[in-house]
């Protein structure tokens, strides 16, 4: 017996012109951003366009067992519509129609999700499988609607105006999601990568550049370039830390840094803005005090890190060059970072404070980072150092009931201070132990629009929950 295809709707109202929001799912990077960072799904081959007969293949996960999904686009009416349907994976049958209709003022839209599907093994998997799909669906399409609404929203925030942008560190997790998001709202990112000068180079794509940078290269790169992000640096949290790791990761930061703003100080017509990682391990161990741009620098190998980085990009702003320092919190996806690290005890109920728990953990959501890259870039008054973290910082232990009460899982376990200090050394001083309350305040003042302000909320949104 054939059983009837189910139907799953969903709508959302987007602050741009169906113009804008349909380029947006139009530009080569759309379905990498959408894709839910909880799922196991990687993108093996990809047309890159929506047009008539163009493929996708993802290998995904059905449970624990591995599999393919390829779908092909069939119908492609811009900017009204685009459609797509499996050609083989996990559905017994599945189509899916994005359609985008004007909204009530000419910079919005509304867009809707149909999806039509069965579900493989007839009547029995359509019993046993239903509320599981629901449950999936629903959880896909909010985080791809609210990711597509927030996008959106960040660029009506600031002058639409293209650029030219270039990026260092961008083959991070965060250096590759500023891109992506960059390139699907309209502008050009040059990703500047380690290694030896291509053949042919396509700029969208990829661009010659050795540490340190030479001056022969400046001319060629950044021609043209209305901004530089430089995000490049080796990982803090990768080794433990020795005097060569140390030393190390000052060099990947300090060095690179000042032979790249000597560099743009030299050209003829420099790029307007460089915007420059930092960290609030610039402030040091706080305990309860309250930080912000203007409170003076802390103590320890990551106060004197962040102080001689900032300090590397002084050649760029004696130049007469916008220089935004943006000292980054604690990054919160499961993609990497903290996070990623902190699952999967969590997952299997051994969650709980570091120490005894007091310590602030100054966080912000990954897609705010790179939101605060391009507020940084479209704010013309922003300079200087600029903390990037959410304005409601939580305590450790805070921290691990926020993750137990969204995973379901108890969060009473503690990690000693002792034990962390045997396991990671001066690291988990300096990472985990050690008590910074930064506030946003320039972001704020600047009129910086957080996606997410409370931490229950961002991992909500990023697990799926």
């Amino acid at each position: 017996m054939c059983v009837a295809a189910q139907q799953y709707k969903r709508s959302v109202a987007l602050p741009a012109s169906i113009e804008q929001a349909f380029a947006y799912h139009d530009r080569r990077g759309a379905l990498g951003r959408l894709i839910p960072p909880w799922e196991h799904v990687t993108i093996q081959r990809s047309d890159n366009s929506l047009e008539p007969g163009s493929e996708v293949i993802l290998k995904t996960k059905l449970g624990p067992v591995g599999m393919r999904w390829h779908a092909r686009h069939e119908i492609y009416e811009p900017p009204n519509r685009f459609t797509d349907i499996q050609v083989s994976g996990p559905f017994a049958s599945w189509h899916h129609e994005h359609r985008f209709e004007p909204g009530p003022t000419a910079a919005s839209s509304q867009m809707h999700d149909t999806v039509d599907y069965r579900l493989p093994g007839g009547a029995v998997g359509s019993f046993f499988g239903s509320g599981k799909i629901t449950k999936m669906l629903e959880s896909m399409f909010a985080y791809r609607h609210r990711t597509t609404h927030d996008d959106l929203q960040m660029f009506s925030d600031h002058d639409p105006s293209p650029l030219r942008i270039a990026v260092s560190g961008s083959t991070g997790l965060v250096g590759g999601s500023f891109c992506n998001v960059a390139n699907l709202l309209g502008h050009q990112t040059v990703p500047l990568l380690r290694g030896e000068r291509p053949a042919s180079r396509n700029d969208q794509e990829q661009a010659d550049v050795l540490f340190p940078w030479s001056e022969s290269f400046v001319s060629d790169a950044f021609a043209g370039t209305d901004a530089v992000v430089h995000l490049a640096g080796k990982p803090i949290a990768d080794k433990r830390w020795n005097a060569k790791i140390k030393q190390e990761i000052i060099d990947s930061r300090v060095v690179p840094t000042r032979t790249l703003c000597e560099q743009l100080a030299s050209m003829p017509k420099p790029p307007k803005v460089l915007v420059c990682a930092s960290a609030i391990g610039i402030y040091g161990d706080r305990g309860d005090e309250r930080l912000s741009e203007d409170s003076p620098h802390g103590d320890g190998f990551l106060a004197d890190v962040g102080e001689q980085w900032e300090a590397a990009c002084q050649p760029a702003a004696d130049a007469g060059i916008r220089v935004v320092n943006l000292r980054i919190g604690i990054a919160i996806s499961p993609q990497g970072g903290a996070l990623q690290k902190l699952l999967l005890p969590a997952k299997l109920g051994v969650n709980g404070p570091v120490a005894d728990g007091k310590q602030w953990w100054s966080w912000v959501a990954l897609d705010d980072v790179i939101g605060a890259i391009y507020h940084a870039i479209k704010t013309p008054d922003l300079s200087g150092p600029v903390n990037v973290v959410a304005p409601h910082a939580v305590t450790c232990g805070q921290f691990a009931r926020d993750l137990g009460s969204v995973l379901h899982r108890p969060a009473f376990l503690p990690a000693p201070a002792p034990l962390m200090r045997l396991a990671l050394g001066e690291m988990a001083d300096a990472l985990l132990i050690a008590s910074t309350h930064v506030l946003p305040t320039k972001l704020q003042a600047s009129g910086y629009r957080f996606r997410f302000e409370h931490l229950q909320d961002c991992l909500r949104h990023v697990l799926g929950k």
